[in-house]
């Protein structure tokens, strides 16, 4: 019988070397579906609005683009263009994740890809003392201050999504 193995990632390991406080939440990724932020949000318990997701866009003139945004909001592509200093940007391509981040679709952090892109995270995690990002694994999220995450990859807080 195997024994169940503490989850150890990327993501984790950086923290822990610039000694940022996180929590690693669990939940068995085989039970999410197609809509991965809100189905990891009731496995974990934790509230849609503390739930971001990661997502990966390309600009035209800065190229990749990484945003933490609610997993109940949409992204605002305009928007997120003229904050970077793009006229356009768009979303890349699923195939594409593990290449540019090293993490696959489902358990994409913004600590720890393979280089350090432009991140944003939208204006609403200001507003929590902890949120909820991917551990980069899938089965995994980390419950870290908004204020960490910032100190981590540099990031800037904006409004990025749409009104709905």
């Amino acid at each position: 019988m195997a024994k169940n193995k503490k989850i150890i990632t990327n993501a984790m390991r950086i923290l822990d070397k610039a000694k940022i406080h996180y929590d690693a939440v669990e939940y068995k990724a085989e039970e999410v579906g197609e809509h991965f932020g809100s189905a990891i949000a009731e496995l974990t318990g934790i509230p849609n609005e503390k739930c971001f997701k990661t997502l990966v866009a390309r600009g035209d003139k800065t190229g990749v683009i990484v945003m933490c945004i609610p997993v109940d909001d949409e992204v605002d592509l305009k928007k997120l263009a003229k904050i970077s200093g793009n006229k356009r940007a768009e979303m890349i391509h699923v195939k594409e994740l593990a290449e540019l981040t090293g993490y696959i679709r489902g358990g994409v952090s913004p600590i720890g890809m393979k280089k350090k892109y432009p991140t944003y995270v939208n204006i609403t995690a200001k507003s929590f003392d902890t949120i909820a990002v991917s551990a980069g694994i899938c089965g995994c999220s980390l419950m870290i201050a908004p204020d960490d995450i910032q100190r981590i990859t540099g990031c800037v807080f904006e409004d990025l999504t749409k009104s709905v």
